[in-house]
């Protein structure tokens, strides 16, 4: 069975866009298949000018040039969320305090702490809890005959291995998947009054729940080498810690940035291999020659995982603001410019990748944007990548015939690129 996945655009349709690009009226055709519109602006206006000022970037090399230069373009958002969220509201509150939209030293004392329980060895640690996981919901989905790859399985699994990061009981888990939906949607470039009002309640939710754990923790600690949450209480060793608001800010911060992303990343994955069988074929191929070289398998995996990020990125858009007068691409900047990167634009440019617009996922030599780059470079990046290659590989192993039984649904939204639903039969 065949399915419209991502749907076919002209040439000519996607210049039309181009010309009159705009993020704050994005057309339901762009969010279904932006790639066409990202080739369009990356060839003919690779620095777009928008209608609110702001600059949109899709070239490769100007991300980079931005990522570089942390002094000039800032990741605080307080003068771009004030107008947008209301100076005060939960929303504001949290994303301007959050590790990923600050600048040091608050964004260093914040990394620092998460990093350091977040080591090579922490991450290894979690990987046969982490396969457990993941074979208790293939085994659920093989009893069924198949299930919803987003719902019963992709996004199933960081919801678990983040609560497993902060040591979140069980019980508690089952709101975390929606508090997190409607946080980050109220990201987008714009929102409802109603997208609005359920993100300053999911900040306002999140937030008293946050209270009563790190109560408890302060009084029954983890360990610290394994316990992000304990690491961020305690603090570093030289007395550095975190106030409260930042520590809660930033619990909130941990457990919607490793979901979100991480469900997309799985998800796209496999939807991926049932829109593109040549590709699935290829992997499936290399997997079965793997299959008694651990090692082999996990380098064929781990270059697919790369490949999916790069293809289709979790999370297509950035943002930064020029602190003074500066030049991208040759164009010119004042200061106070708001700068969008276009992620999912940069990783498909051809001036970086040999054949961009295919999935190749034996691709070598992928450096891809999907995690950022620079002092903001994701700090999960190798526990997601771990889970991609996990989750992935063990349901091909199980289930090598899956088949999408409809069209899926995508969560039609600009930053976070995934799906909603996507049902599936094992065979």
């Amino acid at each position: 069975m065949t399915f419209d996945i991502t749907p076919p655009m002209t040439p000519a349709r996607a210049q039309a866009i181009a010309r009159a690009f705009d993020l704050r009226a994005l057309q339901p055709e762009f969010l279904a298949n932006p790639y066409p519109v990202y080739a369009a602006l990356r060839e003919h206006e690779p620095v777009r000018r928008m209608p609110d000022g702001s600059v949109f970037l899709t070239r490769c090399a100007d991300l980079m040039a931005v990522y570089r230069d942390a002094q000039t373009f800032s990741s605080d958002k307080q003068v771009e969320f004030a107008p947008k969220y209301g100076v005060g509201s939960a929303l504001f509150e949290h994303h301007t305090t959050s590790l990923v939209f600050n600048d040091p030293p608050l964004h260093t004392r914040v990394r620092r702490l998460i990093m350091g329980a977040l080591t090579r060895r922490a991450i290894a640690d979690m990987e046969p809890g982490l396969i457990a996981l993941v074979d208790s919901l293939l085994d659920a989905l093989a009893e069924r005959g198949g299930g919803d790859l987003i719902e019963d399985f992709a996004s199933a699994i960081p919801v678990e291995i983040i609560g497993n990061l902060l040591d979140v009981p069980h019980p508690d888990r089952g709101p975390l998947r929606a508090w997190s939906l409607a946080i980050l949607g109220a990201l987008e470039p714009t929102i409802t009054p109603a997208q609005q009002a359920l993100g300053n309640q999911a900040v306002t939710d999140m937030l008293a729940y946050l209270r009563t754990l790190v109560a408890q923790r302060r009084r029954h600690p983890g360990d610290p080498e394994r316990d992000v949450l304990t690491r961020l209480i305690q603090g570093e060793a030289s007395g550095e810690q975190l106030s409260d608001v930042e520590l809660l800010q930033n619990c909130i911060f941990l457990l919607n940035a490793g979901h979100e992303t991480t469900t997309n990343l799985i998800g796209n994955g496999l939807i991926a291999l049932q829109e593109h069988p040549q590709a699935r074929s290829v992997l499936q191929t290399a997997m079965r020659h793997t299959a008694d070289d651990g090692t082999a398998q996990e380098a064929v995996l781990s270059r697919a995982v790369d490949e999916f990020l790069r293809f289709e990125s979790s999370n297509q858009l950035g943002n930064r603001r020029a602190v003074k007068d500066t030049q991208v691409g040759g164009v010119e900047l004042q200061a106070g410019t708001l700068v969008t990167l276009c992620i999912g634009a940069a990783n498909r440019d051809p001036a970086q990748f040999a054949d961009p617009e295919v999935l190749d996922l034996a691709r070598e030599g992928n450096k891809h944007l999907a995690f950022g780059f620079g002092i903001h470079q994701c700090a999960g990046l190798s526990l997601a990548r771990l889970e991609g290659r996990i989750a992935i590989g063990r349901f091909l192993q199980r289930f090598p015939g899956f088949q999408l039984t409809e069209a899926p649904l995508r969560g039609g939204r600009a930053r976070f690129r995934g799906f909603l639903r996507a049902p599936f039969s094992v065979a």
